[in-house]
């Protein structure tokens, strides 16, 4: 591909500490990222909390953030960085859900940051179970019997009044005064996250209950976001049922598990393939 003259620095989010599922493996492509950017000429802009990394080298990247890699510290580097485009892939599920709440949060929107490597839209389809399971319609694949337990009515109810409340803002203040206030609030709103997290994951528990009648047991529960299925499980009775949905809903950072019919028993093919926009593919590895 030829380079892109619109872009001049690019801010790459790591994976943060090594974890089970996520591990060197991160390091490694992200100091590789780091490397060929920099060849190509572009400023690069590294955030990871992980100080133990080859990629926070201080030579490597043009600046580096050793800091917590979360939507709400990664929004206050990017004000002062504004870089021109973000790259979340090469840091792994930590990376990927940190890229996308900043495209909710609107903060990739207000200083016109673009996500390259992997559109805000192609990661949801793979990590959303609804939107996953609807691409697989769509394409004539069928997919076992499921239900999603969610809170995304109500969310989106909260996100609305929250916007209509910056809205407000914005229409009524300019200058130091608006920045102070949009401040105040985005504060508010973080202070509230736990409670919010609760309420979103009652209402989800209530719709696995139904869930439960359509799907019947045994049950594969699988969190939407997580890293490697992490919150999920199979349930044999209800209690272990309720168990396992309340330990996905809070793993999941987006609320939501997929309430699936079980397929134990049957036999596993997958394959890992890689595709460009030129529709290019290549199988990698294939396992059975």
């Amino acid at each position: 591909m030829p380079k892109r003259q619109d872009i001049k620095s690019i801010l790459i989010i790591g994976a943060g500490p090594i974890v089970i599922g996520q591990a060197c493996e991160f390091d490694y492509s992200g100091t590789q990222a780091c490397k060929a950017l920099k060849e190509e000429g572009y400023r690069v802009i590294l955030v990871n909390s992980n100080p133990a990394t080859i990629m926070t080298d201080p030579g490597l990247a043009d600046a580096t953030y050793v800091e917590p890699i979360t939507p709400e510290v990664v929004a206050k580097i990017i004000a002062k960085e504004r870089p021109d485009a973000l790259l979340p892939t090469m840091g792994g599920q930590t990376a990927l859900n940190t890229a996308l709440s900043l495209k909710r949060m609107g903060v990739l929107d207000r200083y016109n940051v673009e996500m390259i490597g992997a559109k805000p839209a192609a990661i949801d389809m793979a990590e959303d179970r609804a939107l996953f399971r609807e691409a697989m319609a769509r394409i004539g694949l069928e997919t076992p019997r499921s239900m999603l337990a969610n809170a995304t009515d109500i969310k989106d109810l909260d996100r609305k009044t929250h916007e209509a409340e910056r809205t407000k803002l914005r229409e009524s203040l300019s200058g130091a005064d608006l920045d102070k206030a949009l401040d105040e609030l985005e504060n508010q709103w973080n202070l509230g996250e736990s409670d919010r997290k609760q309420r979103y994951m009652n209402h989800a528990m209530a719709i696995a209950a139904q869930a439960l009648d359509h799907v019947g047991l045994p049950a594969i529960i699988r969190p939407s976001f997580t890293l490697g299925g992490t919150g999920g499980g199979i349930a044999y009775n209800r209690s272990e049922f309720f168990e396992i949905v309340g330990g996905g809903l809070d793993a999941s950072p987006t609320t939501e598990v997929l309430i699936e019919e079980s397929v134990l028993g049957w036999k596993e093919y997958e394959m890992e393939v890689v595709r460009d926009k030129a529709d290019n593919c290549i199988i990698i590895c294939s396992i059975e």
